[in-house]
């Protein structure tokens, strides 16, 4: 006996009626696993980490911003941050220009009679952190902490690097880079004025 020869014209399933067969062949826990399986990547893009903190800086000559890392150094990003939030930065001027640097963060710098003592102030609360790390170097652009020789006693005064000096290296702890403005550090001058400073996206003040 012959076998019966399907008719060209005929078609088996479809595959969305495949699809819609096996899901109906789930079970409910199944189901539901599948579905958590799926919603994982969202959950990961939810749970990021959130981005670095970034300062804004508001001068005489113009606006740079400085991103501040907050993984590598974190004891000193705090610090920085609180002072920036009580406004401990407005109003001061720029103490040191050098070829390779701009420095500021020494409250005196707010009176021009005091200036000769401009660069020997700071907030009065050392971070009592040395967080150097190899993965940032004395580049342009990196923000590092000043001190007068003691790293544990670093405390508010800062610098942009307007070139690279590896001789700083290790020496000082980069805890930051500029990401935009690095035109203005460039121009800055002893005695311009930070005007405003801010957190950005943490609004007005």
């Amino acid at each position: 006996m012959r076998a019966m020869r399907k008719h060209p014209s005929a078609k088996g399933p479809g595959p969305k009626s495949a699809v819609a067969s096996w899901v109906r062949g789930l079970g409910p826990l199944a189901i539901l696993l599948a579905l958590a399986v799926l919603s994982l990547p969202v959950l990961a893009s939810q749970t990021k980490a959130p981005a670095n903190p970034v300062v804004v800086f508001e001068t005489a000559k113009g606006t740079f911003e400085i991103e501040l890392f907050q993984a590598d150094a974190p004891k000193s990003v705090e610090q920085i941050l609180a002072l920036v939030k009580r406004g401990f930065y407005r109003g001061q001027r720029i103490h040191r220009v050098t070829p390779t640097l701009a420095q500021w963060g020494d409250p005196k710098s707010k009176d021009m009679t005091f200036q000769e003592y401009w660069g020997t102030g700071g907030s009065g609360r050392a971070i009592n952190a040395f967080e150097v790390s190899k993965k940032h170097n004395h580049v342009r652009g990196a923000v590092g902490l000043a001190h007068s020789g003691n790293p544990m006693a670093a405390d508010s005064q800062i610098y942009v690097m307007k070139a690279a000096s590896a001789s700083l290296d290790g020496k000082h702890a980069v805890i930051g880079q500029v990401t935009t403005g690095m035109a203005v550090v460039d121009k800055l001058q002893v005695t311009d004025v930070i005007k405003n400073v801010s957190l950005k996206g943490a609004g007005p003040k």
